[in-house]
């Protein structure tokens, strides 16, 4: 069963002192094989994220360690103005990141994500770990 991978757990597990990084360590190392898959607009808001709080290291942390765990797919223009159109329709709220991931994971079936952030669960993703 595929999953999608957020920001929020990709910093948590690069992060030794984030809140979930247990959490997030236990799920990644979990030997059950999941499909897990994300899109390019998560990897552009991790690499920031990692580089401005954490700095260059985890930045090659993240690029050589943890992407080749996931399946990075590109978000096409329909996937783009869909996630922009709902964006605008709730008028704040989620991020345009976070739009996308859901727009992804309806188009894919997917119900769950790997994930610390309260707006997908708000949105219907189940996350996991629970």
């Amino acid at each position: 069963m595929s999953v999608v991978v957020d920001s929020s757990a990709i910093f948590a597990l690069l992060d030794r002192h984030d809140a979930h990084h247990n959490a997030a360590v236990a799920f990644w190392t979990d030997p059950d094989d999941e499909d897990l898959v994300t899109h390019a607009y998560v990897v552009v808001e991790s690499v920031a994220l990692v580089r401005s709080r954490l700095g260059p290291a985890a930045v090659d942390a993240l690029v050589d360690g943890t992407l080749p765990g996931i399946r990075v797919e590109m978000v096409d223009r329909p996937l783009h103005e869909i996630s922009l159109a709902a964006l605008r329709g709730i008028g704040g709220g989620t991020s345009v990141v976070d739009r996308v991931t859901l727009a992804f994971a309806g188009r894919h079936g997917i119900r769950r994500a790997f994930a610390f952030d309260a707006d997908l669960v708000g949105a219907g993703l189940a996350t996991c770990p629970e």
